[in-house]
């Protein structure tokens, strides 16, 4: 008979035995090579000033502030356009005064100019396209804008360094990278950033009733929903999957399979083998690992200990058990292992709208029913409804869901508008 214990003491249990991943090592990464999520190992710091040179905030007109200054409405002044400036390679020539060149944002900023008069603040440019002289016609005579408001020194031109300057931290270790974060380091020429490496997690589905996805089931077979589910929650918690094995129902072909992924894995999570019937497979080949019930619903056939000096899990093969299991047990410690902050349980009210029934609950087990947030209930508190019945094989609740809804141990009932804890899926 296996050992009973409660959520927390498994929970304290997994956690210490998996304190040692969270001395991650060290590995380098492209910056346009699936980097979103992780987390930087050391600062990202500029090289150069940002921006690099001095260059245009606005389309508009490049000129001397002095040249501009009496320019009002009613009261415009008028210069000629003598080149344009695209944001292109080059240095422009530098500024005449009583000149304006035309120029574009993020062009660079010719020597003498001072300001840019955005292209909303003048009325027109006059092309003289009419003009009879001998400059017209030999298309030199050149354009003229005619500017409606003054501009202060500086107005609309970026200087260097006046985003970064050289040597500023861009993003500090610690920082988890979204695309906002991505596109910072790639403006500062950025190619490649230190991140904590992830937990490489072996994921091992065990029972010879087994088919992957795609396959034509035979009869009393039925489709591994276990391990993609759980390389797919490995993956969300910032691990990578380093092996995906199904195993069928022999205890040699389970240890030799298990063997194989604690030699290339920091962890070996398991599925099936671990209840109290005949053929439990898992727990057969592995007489050294602590199987135990944990008393919760679902979820309670546990395992944990390891294999050939690696860590492992195993958690049941109904496929809301492993998932409940993968949230309630591994989900945090693997974020925190690879510098990720924890999933916060959080605190909702169970609805009682059109009538909710109460909350019916074993005695002595902590439940945990999937459910969902409602939306605009109004009122002080978030609300949770619960969504489909308790069974351990219902995926299509646990599809629905986006909670899970924690009734306590001690709890048998609960009626609408209690308070319950919720985990966020």
């Amino acid at each position: 008979m296996s050992e009973r214990v409660d959520v927390e003491q498994h929970r304290a249990d997994v956690a210490e035995l998996l304190e040692g991943l969270a001395d991650r090592p060290v590995e380098e990464a492209a910056l346009d090579q699936g980097v979103l999520g992780r987390v930087l190992a050391r600062d990202v710091v500029a090289a150069g000033p940002l921006p690099r040179f001095r260059n245009s905030q606005m389309d508009g007109f490049a000129v001397r502030a002095a040249d501009v200054a009496a320019a009002a409405p009613g009261s415009p002044v008028t210069l000629p356009v003598v080149a344009d400036v695209a944001a292109a390679p080059g240095d422009p020539a530098p500024l005449a005064p009583g000149t304006a060149v035309r120029i574009m944002t993020g062009a660079p900023v010719p020597e003498g100019a001072d300001a840019v008069v955005p292209v909303e603040d003048t009325d027109h440019v006059t092309f003289n396209r009419g003009a009879t002289s001998p400059e017209a016609q030999a298309g030199t005579w050149p354009e003229r804008v005619v500017v409606a408001r003054g501009r202060a020194p500086g107005e609309f031109v970026r200087e260097p360094g006046s985003d970064v300057a050289a040597g500023t931290v861009v993003l500090p270790a610690g920082t988890v990278l979204a695309p906002h974060h991505v596109a910072a380091a790639a403006a500062c020429g950025v190619a490649r950033i230190a991140l904590l490496a992830p937990v490489t997690v072996a994921v091992v589905s065990t029972g010879s009733e087994l088919v992957g996805p795609g396959a034509e089931p035979g009869p009393g077979q039925i489709f591994d929903a276990n391990g993609p589910a759980l390389a797919a929650a490995v993956e969300a918690a910032g691990g990578r999957v380093g092996l995906r094995l199904s195993l069928p129902d022999d205890p040699g072909a389970v240890r030799a399979g298990l063997a194989r992924a604690a030699a290339g894995c920091d962890l070996v999570l398991t599925t099936g083998g671990v209840s109290q019937g005949a053929y439990e497979v898992v727990k057969d080949a592995l007489p050294e690992v602590v199987f135990r019930s944990v008393a919760m619903q679902p979820g309670g056939p546990q395992g944990f200990g390891r294999v050939d000096g690696t860590p492992v899990l195993t958690f049941p093969g109904n496929p809301v058990s492993a998932q409940v299991s993968f949230v309630v047990f591994l989900r945090d410690v693997l974020r925190r292992a690879g510098g990720l902050p924890p999933v916060e349980r959080v605190t909702a009210v169970l609805d009682g709208a059109a009538g909710s029934p109460a909350v019916a609950s074993p005695a002595g087990k902590r439940q945990l029913l999937r459910g969902r947030w409602v939306r605009d209930a109004g009122g002080p508190a978030p609300r949770v409804a619960v969504v489909g019945g308790p069974g351990s094989h219902l995926v299509a609740s646990m599809a629905a869901a986006d909670v899970l809804i924690d009734v306590p141990a001690a709890a048998t009932t609960l009626e609408p508008g209690a308070e319950v804890a919720v985990w966020p899926l």
